[in-house]
This record gives structure tokens, sequence and C-alpha cells, in this order.
């Protein structure tokens, strides 16, 4: 038997390729995270935000739709 590698189908080789590049950007992370905005304070942001589009949309819309002969 020899101990020559096999040759590497497309899968595999993404495979190893992602492997190298997920260990090479684990060595590049910093320790801590840096300070910003949690998590909390970004889903409660999006969530006032859409609140807040659906509200505009809904007050747009509160006039249409209706004519004044009918």
């Amino acid at each position: 038997m020899t101990d020559a590698p096999q040759p590497m189908n497309e899968i595999e080789a993404a495979a190893h390729h992602a492997k190298r590049a997920a260990e090479g950007a684990a060595d590049a992370m910093p320790e801590e995270a840096p300070k910003g905005w949690s998590n909390l304070s970004l889903a409660i942001g999006v969530g006032v935000g859409s609140a807040a589009i659906a509200a505009a949309l809904l007050y747009a819309n509160s006039g249409r739709g209706k004519k004044k002969g009918e």
C-alpha cells in the first residue's frame, strides 16, 4: 500500500478549504468582543422601526378607498 494522498473530489476539496479558512479566521479573531450595540438593543430597534413603518402605512392608506359621493 502506498502513502500517496488520494485525489479529492470537488466537495472534499471545498470542505478542506472551508476548514482551513475557519481555522485561520479563528486565530485572527480577537479574544474579547468590541464594545458596541448589544443584540437586544438591535432587536428592539428593528422592532420599533418595523412598528413605525407599519403605522405610517396604515395612516397613509386610511383615507383611500372612500369617495365623498358614496
